[in-house]
């Protein structure tokens, strides 16, 4: 949950990030760090002065007018910038500049492409949709990202859509593997980076047997890495889908 207000934005281009307050019929305006200042309003422990780009309280920041000593003084009880500040961050608005807003969409946009390769296949082939299709389909839908939720809290959403344009489906899956003695206890260290070990066995030449489960976007990767470590001596076929 953010503290204070929620975090939003003017229409209009500013030249700061900035955070801003109306209080007692006065403005009062400090500049920030963007991503300072997101995390704060959303809750993080970080010092005042680590989300201010500057110990000043404006009326106006883009003009460079500070806010009079008295105007905080008979409003906040104290002149104190850093106290002045604080109030302004937790009940006040942060606004973003163009340029800042336009940054943090392409970035979830990635994170939730990303996301999507990992974690969904073409149902109807069972295998992962290369990134370069992924990336046609959400130019095709037009998806709108935004800047102030979790890439994740956006996934579902994009792959609702993308099934408009092409078939593709969220999806675990649980491989069986089969690794012969001489790569099992390499295979075994390199698989529980990947996924989640579900039930392994050793047999008695040393051999090992495996339920490995992943989304089913990491298939391929996992195949070529065994491959490569193995030289194609190893088993591994999907045991169970998990929708």
């Amino acid at each position: 949950m953010s503290r204070g207000k929620p975090i939003s934005y003017d229409k209009e281009r500013v030249s700061f990030n900035l955070a801003r307050l109306k209080k007692g019929g006065k403005e009062f305006e400090v500049v920030v760090e963007p991503d300072n200042a997101i995390a704060f309003k959303k809750g993080a422990s970080l010092d005042i002065r680590e989300v201010l780009r500057g110990e000043h309280i404006f009326s106006d920041a883009k003009k460079g007018v500070l806010a009079s000593d008295n105007d905080m003084k008979a409003i906040f009880n104290t002149d104190d910038p850093l106290k002045v500040a604080l109030i302004i961050l937790k009940e006040g608005e942060i606004q973003l500049t163009t340029e800042y807003r336009e940054k943090l969409r392409e970035d979830k946009r990635k994170k939730i492409l990303f996301i999507i390769q990992r974690n969904a296949i073409d149902p109807t082939t069972k295998l992962p949709h290369p990134l370069t299709r992924i990336e046609n389909a959400f130019e095709q839908i037009k998806f709108k990202v935004d800047e102030f939720k979790n890439a994740e809290e956006q996934v579902d959403d994009v792959v609702k859509h993308m099934m408009v344009v092409m078939p593709i489906r969220l999806e675990q899956i649980i491989l069986q593997i089969d690794v012969p003695s001489q790569h099992a206890h390499q295979a075994y260290g390199v698989l529980k980076k990947i996924g989640t070990i579900k039930k392994d066995t050793f047999g008695s030449d040393g051999s090992l047997s495996l339920e490995l489960q992943i989304p089913a976007g990491l298939q391929e990767e996992v195949l070529e890495k065994l491959n490569s470590m193995t030289h194609g001596g190893v088993d591994v076929h999907i045991k169970k889908e998990l929708k």
